[in-house]
C-alpha cells in the first residue's frame, strides 16, 4: 500500500513552518492517540503514520530530501524516517513529547508549552528539637518556638518578579524545562540552561530575594504540647516548613520532643518511680513517711515494720497521664534503708546493746551465711 503524502497527513501546506508543522502535528496527535480512540483498531496506525510525517518534516535535511524526492528518498531504510525509523529513537521522543501534552498533569503534575511550565516546588520539611521536663508532659503545655528557615518574599508575594510579576514562559524549551539536540539519528536531550528546568524564567527578578520568591527569616510559632507525650514523640505542624521557590507550597515542621532527666521521678510509660530512702528505725519498727507526687501533691504512706532496701509501695492512678486516654499510670515507691553515718558514741553503745541482743532478727543474713558456709565446705571436701 503506497504512502499518503506527509504534508497531506498533517493536513498542512507544503512549504509549512517549522511552528505551523509542530501545531498542526500536536492537534493530530491528541486527536489520533490510541488512547482517546480505543474503537478504531487503525488508530495506532494512524498515529504512528502522523509521528513519522512529522519525524521527517521537521528535520531540515529530511524534509529538503523529501520534498526533492518523496518517500524515495527514505527507502531501505535511509534516513531513519521510513518504515525502518518509525519506531527508534526519533520515535520514542516525539512520542514521549504528546504524551507529557496530553498526560502531563496526571503524571507528575508537570505543564509544559503555553500552559504556564511546570508545577512549583514544594518547600523542604523542618526538624526542630524541643527540650521539655516532665511537669510539662503531665500538664501538657502552650509554648513559642522561634524557627529559622525561610518565607514567602513580601516584596512580590512569592512570585520571584519584581512588584509581583508573574513569571513567564522560558523562550530557549517553550516550557518544557528541557532542550533536544539532534546528532545523526539521535535525539539528545537535557536540562534546559535558560530556566534550569523550571520552564518559566523571571524577566525582572524581585531585588529583595533574587527572583527566588523566598527570603530566609526566623519565625515564631505557638506550639500547644498534649499532656502524656514521651519521650522521641513527633508533632507535626502541616505548612509550617520552608516557604516553597515562587509561590510553591510550603513544607511541614516536625517538632520533636526531647525530655529532661527528672531530679525525682523517673519514666516508664505511662508508670513513675521515685527512690525514697526511709531511716533505719523506720524501716525496722515502720512509720508514715510524705512521699511526692508529679502533680505538686504529698501523699502520707504507711511503711510496714521490717521493710527492707527495694521493697516497692504502690500509688495508684498517680503516675503519668496516657496521651488522648483520660487514664493514668501508678507510682512506685521504691525504699532505701539508709544506714546512719556519724554516730556519736552514745549512739554506738546502743546500737552496740541492740545489735547483741538481735542475734534472731535478721532471718535473710543468717540464711545467707548458712549457704555461704555449706558452699566452703563444698569446696574444701
Amino acid at each position: 500500500m503506497s504512502k499518503r503524502d506527509f504534508y497531506e497527513v498533517l493536513g498542512v501546506q507544503k512549504g509549512a513552518s517549522d511552528a505551523e508543522l509542530k501545531k498542526a502535528f500536536r492537534g493530530k496527535a491528541r486527536e489520533l492517540h490510541p488512547d482517546k480512540n480505543k474503537d478504531d483498531p487503525k488508530a495506532a496506525e494512524k498515529f504512528k503514520e502522523a509521528n513519522e510525517a512529522y519525524e521527517v518534516l521537521k528535520d531540515a535535511e529530511k524534509k529538503a530530501a523529501y520534498d526533492q524526492f518523496g518517500h524515495a528518498a527514505f527507502e531501505g531504510g535511509m534516513g531513519g524516517g521510513g518504515r525502518g525509523g518509525a519506531g527508534g529513537p526519533e520515535f520514542s521522543s516525539a512520542f514521549s513529547d504528546v504524551f507529557d501534552d496530553l498526560f502531563g498533569d496526571f503524571m507528575g503534575g508537570q505543564r509544559r508549552g503555553g500552559g504556564g511550565g511546570r508545577a512549583r516546588a514544594r518547600g523542604s520539611d523542618l526538624r526542630y528539637n524541643l527540650k521539655i521536663n516532665l511537669e510539662d508532659a503531665f500538664t501538657g503545655k502552650e509554648t513559642t518556638i522561634s524557627v529559622p528557615g525561610s518565607v514567602a518574599c513580601e516584596s512580590c508575594d512569592g512570585s520571584g518578579g519584581e512588584g509581583g510579576a508573574e513569571p513567564v514562559t522560558c523562550p530557549t524549551c517553550s516550557g518544557m524545562g528541557k532542550v533536544r539536540a539532534q546528532q545523526g539519528f539521535f535525539t539528545i536531550e537535557r536540562t534546559c540552561p535558560t530556566c534550569g528546568g523550571r520552564g518559566q524564567t523571571i524577566k525582572n527578578p524581585c531585588r529583595s530575594c533574587q527572583g527566588q520568591g523566598r527570603v530566609a527569616k526566623s519565625r515564631s510559632l505557638q506550639v500547644r504540647i498534649p499532656e502524656g507525650v514521651e519521650n522521641g514523640t513527633r508533632i507535626r505542624l502541616a505548612g509550617e516548613g520552608e516557604a516553597g521557590a515562587r509561590g510553591g507550597p510550603p513544607g511541614d515542621l516536625y517538632i520533636f520532643l526531647e525530655m529532661a532527666e527528672h531530679p525525682l521521678f523517673e519514666r516508664d510509660g505511662m508508670d513513675l518511680f521515685c527512690h525514697i530512702p526511709v531511716p533505719m528505725t523506720t524501716a525496722a519498727l515502720g512509720g508514715e513517711i510524705e512521699a511526692p507526687t508529679i502533680d505538686g501533691g504529698r501523699s502520707r504512706v504507711k511503711i510496714p515494720a521490717g521493710s527492707q532496701s527495694g521493697k516497692q509501695l504502690r500509688l495508684r492512678a498517680k503516675g503519668m497521664p496516657q496521651l488522648r486516654g483520660g487514664k493514668f499510670g501508678d507510682l512506685y515507691l521504691e525504699l532505701q534503708v539508709e544506714t546512719p553515718v556519724n554516730l556519736t558514741s552514745h549512739q554506738k553503745e546502743l546500737l552496740q546493746l541492740f545489735e547483741d541482743a538481735s542475734k534472731e532478727n535478721s532471718p535473710e543474713s543468717k540464711d545467707f551465711f548458712t549457704k555461704v558456709k555449706s558452699f566452703w565446705d563444698g569446696m574444701t571436701s
